[in-house]
């Protein structure tokens, strides 16, 4: 059982969390209206401010406008205080690269950039984050995208052969001790950037499926407003389902002379029965935007016309994985859950 004073320290913790993400996300507040949103009381705002002004994460404003009592200072959310490093990883058409961005704790994008390898390795990350961390020493969290399967921080199956079998979240995290490392699948990192675009503001089941040029299809589900992992992190391997064809036998039918379009439905049907999602996002270079009457009107013909959810085709999603990873980062830097001191 926790101590008494652990639990006090945990209790600030996530007041100190809480005051900052009200600033976050309002831009400006006082004292007063601080208090208001995070439920905790004017006092114990006043000396959570005082200390993040002393170390740099709130800035400290004027006093604002008054009207006749007296004028209540003003504060401000520093999103440059620490800084996120995003980098993920493709295997596409035989050619390996990574896509590089510096975000602060807004989620903006201060430098981005893109490289291809020869061979990406364990040493072609470190030696990326080694320069990057040493030109921005106030970096606090790095999150990689994976083109494979991620179990608690070790990578399974990858499209990035070196990176196969490596528990490359343990030895980032040995590496840099004061550094918060996430490493997420990449379907799953697309599934929750463009669910943020799609449902900005409510929960809805959502499906994203993904026809990769050479690769096996996959799929990420949003279930309840959370991403749908499985027991073992097997969740949307979409190329395992009965299509009545040997697995290997998927590719042939994935090339440009095959017929990508009976899969899709195949899988399509198979996630609509099982997940019941409101919207079906379909991306990768093996589905065009002209298949999408097919794809419809394949499902219709199983799917009961009152169960079927939109379909969207969407090729190039680059933007959204980039987006979804970058929230996933600035995610794991603050407490998922909520303790407050009664007024």
């Amino acid at each position: 059982m926790a101590t008494p004073s652990h639990n006090t320290q945990l209790v600030k913790k996530i007041n100190v969390e809480l005051v900052k993400n009200i600033l976050r996300t309002s831009g400006i507040g006082t004292k007063a209206s601080i208090a208001g949103l995070t439920r905790l009381s004017v006092a114990t705002c006043g000396t959570i401010l005082n200390e993040l002004v002393q170390t740099g994460e709130i800035l400290e404003l004027g006093w604002e406008e008054s009207s006749g009592g007296r004028p209540a200072r003003k504060y401000q959310f520093n999103a440059n205080y620490s800084l996120m490093i995003c980098m993920i990883v493709r295997s596409e058409g035989g050619i390996q690269s990574i896509s590089y961005a510096l975000a602060n704790l807004n989620g903006e994008i201060l430098e981005q950039t893109d490289k291809v390898h020869d061979q990406i390795t364990l040493d072609t990350l470190t030696d990326w984050l080694d320069q990057i961390i040493e030109v921005h020493p106030n970096v606090q969290a790095v999150g990689i995208g994976i083109p494979g399967v991620v179990q608690q921080d070790r990578i399974g199956i990858c499209d990035v052969p070196a990176l196969a079998d490596q528990p490359l979240g343990i030895l980032l995290k040995e590496r840099y001790e004061e550094v918060e490392i996430i490493i997420e699948n990449d379907m799953n990192l697309t599934v929750y950037g463009l669910y943020q675009r799609l449902f900005p503001d409510e929960e809805s089941q959502f499906a994203v499926l993904t026809f990769p040029k050479d690769h096996f299809p996959g799929a990420g589900f949003m279930v309840n407003g959370r991403l749908l992992n499985g027991n073992s992190f097997f969740s949307g391997e979409v190329s395992y389902l009965p299509y009545g064809i040997p697995r290997e036998k998927q590719l042939q039918l994935l090339q440009n002379d095959g017929d990508p379009g009976k899969l899709a439905v195949h899988a399509l049907v198979s996630i609509i029965s099982i997940i019941n999602p409101a919207t079906i996002v379909i991306t990768g270079d093996n589905i065009s935007p002209g298949m999408l009457e097919e794809l419809r009107s394949g499902c219709r013909e199983i799917i009961p016309p009152e169960h079927m959810p939109e379909l969207i085709i969407q090729n190039d999603t680059r933007q959204e994985y980039m987006a979804g990873l970058i929230t996933t980062t600035m995610e794991s830097l603050t407490y998922r859950f909520q303790l407050v001191e009664r007024k």
